[in-house]
């Protein structure tokens, strides 16, 4: 047993870092960073498996942080294709920059947003998610229903909380959706100013997340990328809420979304229209794993461009 632990210290690896500081490899952080670029979990902890292995047989116990990013590069290209490869090393690109990156995830109450979120969460090593519906829950207890009636509602129901008369052709539906939206985005543009201070990546899903309602351009210093869900086919779409009451054993009634559906397909409606308007990536969510590897794809391609405006020679050489 001594033998065997003696041995393991002896194979430990080490990262010398940009300011030449002394790390240790972890397999776990490394399968992270593989993650990024869209491979499942168990293939990004297979592939830092192999590239321990090989430094070990190799001999190379000390490896520079930029020569270590080279070999994952190689080894993602050589194993599994350069679609991964090219979205790993994207990802480190923007990552090197230091910039928040904040993923807005949109669409209508029942599409699948916050599994998305999660998973995605996952997938890209990003510790913090937001759910507008918890801005709205931390807004109840500042504003009263007299100051703010509209928050006092689900984002499907908000028409019954107006107070003004509106004219023939608006629907009160979305009326009273866009009045409780613009109330919650305050939370939210406070949420997203955070984590510019912080310099931390966040997640914020919810209906809230209106196509155009944040402009990225409000927010300078971060990689912002919007983004909505939807779910076209109504028979499914229902579906999700029945799997939601039985998920949360009950505590979300099947009965009480069925019974506002039209609503909230209305929602959804007028969510892809500002969508399609505005030119936001729009993801049909039928197969889990098939849209958070397409959102994957997506948020790592469109930082990456943000980032090739901010970068310079110099800020991208100390990645090679």
């Amino acid at each position: 047993m001594p033998a065997e632990e003696d041995k393991k210290r002896k194979d430990r690896i080490t990262i010398l870092d940009e300011e030449r500081h002394r790390v240790p490899f972890s397999k776990g952080l490394t399968a992270n960073a593989i993650m990024a670029s869209g491979l499942a979990p168990g293939r990004a902890y297979a592939v830092a498996s192999d590239i321990e292995e090989h430094l070990i047989r190799e001999g190379r116990l000390e490896i520079k942080a930029g020569e270590l990013r080279k070999l994952i590069y190689g080894f993602l290209n050589e194993r599994v294709g350069e679609h991964y490869a090219a979205n790993y090393w994207r990802y480190i690109s923007f990552s090197s920059l230091n910039k928040p990156l904040v993923i807005l995830i949109g669409g209508s109450t029942g599409v699948g947003k916050s599994t998305i979120a999660t998973m995605l969460a996952n997938r890209l090593s990003i510790v913090r998610i937001v759910s507008t519906d918890a801005i709205r829950e931390v807004m109840r207890a500042f504003f009263s229903r007299e100051l703010m009636p509209t928050i006092h509602t689900s984002s499907f129901d908000a028409d019954t909380a107006l107070i003004h008369p509106l004219p023939p052709h608006v629907d009160p539906v979305v009326a009273g959706f866009r009045e409780q939206s613009l109330s919650v985005l305050v939370g939210v543009r406070a949420i997203i100013n955070r984590a510019l201070k912080e310099g931390t990546h966040i997640i914020i899903e919810g209906a809230h997340i209106v196509p155009g309602f944040i402009a990225p351009q409000q927010f300078p210093d971060a990689y912002i990328v919007p983004l909505l869900v939807k779910v076209s086919d109504e028979k499914m779409h229902r579906s999700h809420f029945y799997i939601r009451e039985v998920e949360t054993q009950g505590t979300r009634p099947f009965q009480r979304y069925l019974e506002y559906f039209e609503n909230i397909r209305k929602i959804q409606d007028y969510i892809v229209h500002l969508g399609n308007v505005t030119g936001t990536k729009a993801i049909e969510s039928v197969n889990l794993d098939t849209a958070v590897t397409e959102i994957v794809d997506y948020v790592i391609n469109t930082a990456y461009e943000m980032a090739r405006k901010d970068m310079t020679a110099a800020k991208v050489e100390h990645l090679v």
